[in-house]
This record gives C-alpha cells, structure tokens and sequence, in this order.
C-alpha cells in the first residue's frame, strides 16, 4: 500500500487562492506584507527565510528583513519588535526561533502584537488554539498537518489520531487543531507506556518527536495515514523525518516524505495568515 502524498499540491493550491485574495486587496490600494525579525544568521533560519520570501514574491506579499546582531541586549530587541509592531505597512510579523538563550523568549512573546502576530509567538494565540477560536493565528506546521489530511480527503471526525511528540511548536497544537476538527486525540511522548501499541492503534499518526526515523513498522497501523513532521539529519548526512519511510511506507496507506512533506506547506500557511491579519487589520 505505498502512496506518498506530496505537499507540494496543497501548497500550490493554497498559493492560487492567495494569488487572488491579494490581487483583491492591491485593487483596494492595500498591499499585505510580512516583516520577519532574525537574530544572526543560521543555517536553519536562513533555509526558511528562503523559503518564505520565495512563497510570499509568488503571492504577491511584500516583504522586510530586520537582521539583528547576534549579542542584541534584550532591551534593544524588544525595541526592535516595538516598531514594527507600530509600523502600519506591517500587517505580520515572524520572529525567528529559538532566541539566542541571553534573550528571554518568556518575556518578549509578550511583546508582539498578537494581531500581526501569524505564528503564534503570543500567548494570546497560542489561548486562541486551545479554545478553538478561529481569529487567532495557530503556529504555521501544525496548520500544515491539518491542511495536508484535508487536501487528500482524510477523515477526521471520529477517528483516532497519535501525536507523537509534545512540544508547543507542534505536538501540543496539532493535538488541539485535531480536536477541533473532532477527532479523539491521543498525545505520546517518551514515558508513554507501552508506546508502540498506543501509536499502531490511531487511524491517523503524526510524528513530530525530533529523532531520525525513530517510527518504524511496529508503531503503525495497517492502512493508517502518517504524517511525517520531523526534519533530521541521517547516518549518511541526508535528511530524514521521524518516520523511517522505506520501513512503514507499504503498512500505511498515506505518508508524508521528508524532505517534500509537511515543510513545503508550510510557508504557504505562513502567507495565508499573512493575508487573514490584513484583511483584519484593513476590515478588507
């Protein structure tokens, strides 16, 4: 039962609706841009800096780059965070992270304005996905997730749904955009007991625990639909998600592959809130 699903297909459909959304909005003299706030320059920063400056030139996003010095002092990044929250051409902003540890993130979520804020630094957005209130801006990969089972026509309502891994970058609120979309979540992380048989149970496993092709065979379910939100780095220096694909591929009746997965409908997602927060702040 091998059937790769790309995510490639959902990006670009996305991308076609925005197209038209923002062609709207230039027509009204609003022009939607992303101002995204970068400490230093690394490599996994840069990569989807990349990617987000491509996805938003194809839609028709304008966009800014604010590099900050490496050894900005607190005071002078949230300085820095204030103006463009009060700058009007702005309508969202997306602050790289994790935060060199000399900046303290607990403070500084705070400090963005949760109306431009589309990948849910704020703890006003992060309020917004627990209680399901659709105004808010849930983080971009977890949005993905839910977007790609839509795309490909997979039931949620009813259905049992993994999630391995617990972080607030995706485990938490997948789990909370799962149930929303009224499936019975289930959240494994590493002192679940008896781990293997909790995930070959669920309909839908989304990995998303960080180690490199740590799901094999034995965690899924015949005919169960993997969604694979890792990005690692292999034996061989290749990338690799959490799912070891060649493995569970042909017990699985959908799976995401790593790279081409889950990331590359993201920044699409990143656009759609983009222009959801203009729209807002425009009343458009």
């Amino acid at each position: 039962m091998d059937s790769i699903i790309k995510g490639k297909p959902v990006a670009d459909k996305i991308s076609e609706e925005l197209i038209k959304e923002v062609e709207g909005l230039k027509a009204k003299g609003i022009n939607p841009k992303l101002t995204i706030v970068r400490v230093g320059a690394r490599g996994d920063d840069l990569a989807y800096e990349r990617g987000a400056l491509k996805r938003c030139e194809k839609v028709g996003i304008l966009t800014e780059v604010k590099e900050l010095a490496e050894d900005i002092t607190q005071e002078d990044y949230i300085n820095e965070l204030k103006k463009v929250n009060e700058d009007d051409s702005t309508h969202g902003i997306l602050c790289f992270r994790p935060l060199p540890r000399h900046l303290n993130e607990e403070q500084i979520k705070y400090v963005i304005s949760p109306e431009k804020d589309v990948d849910c630094f704020s703890p006003v957005n992060a309020a917004k996905v627990m209680e399901g209130d659709k105004s808010g801006y849930p983080p971009c990969t977890p949005t993905a997730v839910v977007e790609i089972l839509k795309h490909y026509g997979v039931e949620l309502s009813g259905k049992k749904v993994a999630v391995l891994g617990r972080s607030m970058v995706v485990g938490k609120p997948a789990a909370m955009l799962l149930l929303n979309e009224n499936a019975t979540v289930t959240i494994c992380h590493s002192r679940t007991k008896d781990l293997e048989k909790v995930t070959s149970e669920a309909d839908v496993l989304v990995a998303a625990v960080g180690r490199a092709k740590m799901v094999k065979e034995s965690f899924v379910k015949e005919g169960a639909v993997v969604i694979d939100v890792g990005i690692n780095v292999d034996e061989d220096g290749k990338l690799c998600g959490d799912v070891d694909t060649e493995n569970v591929k042909n017990e699985a009746s959908m799976i995401t592959p790593v790279p081409a997965g889950v990331g590359s409908v993201t920044t699409s997602i990143l656009a759609k809130h983009i222009v959801k927060a203009c729209k807002m702040q425009n009343k458009a």
